[in-house]
């Protein structure tokens, strides 16, 4: 019986993913179709919850036919993520775009997220404190028991690296490693070498144009390439969202949500005060924050769903040159940067949180403006090399929890609530990330206002 009502559930899916496919064919809006794509997720995900509930086998089997299509899915954005980073940068570098004008843009847009990091550290602790989140208080069933011993165990004698570490961490010493992803530092590594071939680039272009001009086309060959497999990638963005929305519901425990309500209430309290952060440095750039929402919902969306910030790369640097007017060079290297710096949800409003709520159960009071602002400088520094995929919030709560001499094992308590937690979270990197390439390219007079501010939505995310 199981395994009939196992094929009956996948039946279900492929009949939603047909109808999505249908839409296609008839040129529905690709917006809408992302869209459609969320609802079905819900009620299907709703409906296999209510029927097998998330401790059934016949779900646990169901979900992982599902993630054939969502994690499949946000695998193969991965999998050009890198490459993307590489080549896009380079091309950046031969359009003369970069070169001049680099290290004023790589420095606005790092000061642009690890500030915004630091506000959202604030705003997390502002919001702890109105709700008066406090880690001893919250009841921890099985799974965040064991939660918190494995992190226990795993860092065992951990302790934060320094600033000077952390900035050395992100040289490549071997690109080919970086290029595969092996280290949470790999990705800022790809852009770092990256950068050092474009300026070797100009070089060139100085000294032998017949040369530079042999590798420009090179480059444009690669780049069509590359972007030929993204344009692949992002047309099946409405199944991707389909299967992962469906999987995220059936799965998720409402009783834990309801019991760490509160805890969830806060947190998207001070994800959503932050992404207002983002919508005023527009405004104070003189730029129109519903413009910016309009045209960035379809990726911010995306972001939301599939949880992956590296994910979501492809898409949000689609949105920034397509849509919102920002030349490739910023869009690929906020887009990049933000893989794994400043980024505002995992490694800002989080972790900040998590001390403040834990801070009470070693004596500690959190209200000490003194250990405040400790908070603050440490989610800012540790915000270096947090990576852009599953599991960088927690990564990013250890090195802060160790930094401040915390219990690192309470990371665990809210193990429950994470993916709910994570979407909004990674949402909000995003955004963190396209607010920092927008801006930049605004300071720095590249911005394309014409397109940013042309009411028409722009350039389809799926149609490169």
């Amino acid at each position: 019986m199981s395994t009939l009502q196992i094929i009956l559930n996948v039946a279900v899916l492929l009949v939603f993913v047909g109808i999505l496919y249908f839409m296609n064919k008839k040129h529905v809006k690709f917006s809408n179709r992302v869209f459609t794509a969320l609802g079905f997720g819900i009620v299907l995900g709703l409906g296999l919850h209510l029927i097998y509930g998330i401790d059934s086998d016949v779900l646990a089997k169901t979900t992982s036919w599902y993630n054939i299509i969502g994690t499949g899915y946000v695998k193969l954005l991965q999998m050009v993520a890198m490459p993307l980073i590489f080549i896009s940068i380079l091309i950046a570098f031969t359009k003369m775009k970069v070169g001049k004008n680099f290290g004023r843009m790589a420095a606005l847009i790092l000061a642009i997220l690890i500030g915004t990091t630091a506000v959202s550290a604030g705003v997390g602790i502002f919001s702890a404190t109105v709700f008066n989140l406090d880690a001893s208080h919250i009841m921890q069933g099985a799974a965040e028991t064991e939660r918190g011993a494995y992190l226990e165990e795993k860092t065992s004698g951990l302790t934060a690296p320094d600033l000077p570490t952390q900035i050395i961490e992100l040289f490549p010493a071997n690109p080919f490693l970086d290029l595969t992803g092996a280290r949470s530092t790999s990705t800022i590594a790809v852009v770092i070498f990256s950068a050092f071939l474009g300026f070797a680039y100009l070089r060139v272009a100085r000294k032998d144009g017949d040369t530079a001009a042999t590798i420009k086309k090179g480059l444009d060959a690669i780049y069509a390439l590359v972007m030929g497999v993204v344009t692949i990638v992002l047309r099946l963005t409405p199944y991707g969202i389909l299967a992962i929305m469906a999987r995220t519901v059936a799965t998720s425990d409402f009783g834990a949500i309801y019991n760490l309500g509160k805890f969830v209430v806060a947190s998207y309290v001070a994800l959503i005060i932050v992404f207002i952060v983002h919508l005023l440095i527009l405004t104070l750039s003189g730029l129109n924050p519903f413009t910016y929402l309009k045209k960035t919902a379809e990726t911010l969306l995306f972001a939301f769903t599939s949880r992956s910030s590296a994910g979501a790369l492809p898409m949000n640097i689609k949105t920034q040159t397509g849509r919102l007017g920002v030349p490739e060079g910023i869009a690929n290297f906020s887009g990049s940067f933000g893989l794994s710096i400043g980024q505002n949800g995992c490694a800002g409003v989080y972790p900040a949180m998590l001390a403040i709520m834990i801070a009470p159960t070693v004596g500690i009071n959190p209200l000490d403006p003194v250990f405040i602002i400790t908070v603050i400088a440490v989610v800012a520094v540790s915000s270096f090399g947090v990576a852009g995929v599953g599991g960088g919030a927690t990564f990013a709560a250890i090195l802060v929890l160790s930094a401040l001499d915390l219990p690192i094992a309470l990371a665990g308590i809210l193990i429950s609530v994470e993916p709910l937690i994570d979407m909004g979270r990674t949402a909000l990197n995003v955004s963190g990330s396209m607010t920092a390439g927008v801006t930049t390219a605004r300071i720095t007079k590249e911005l394309d206002t014409e397109m940013y501010n042309n009411k028409e939505l722009g350039a389809q995310v799926s149609d490169l």
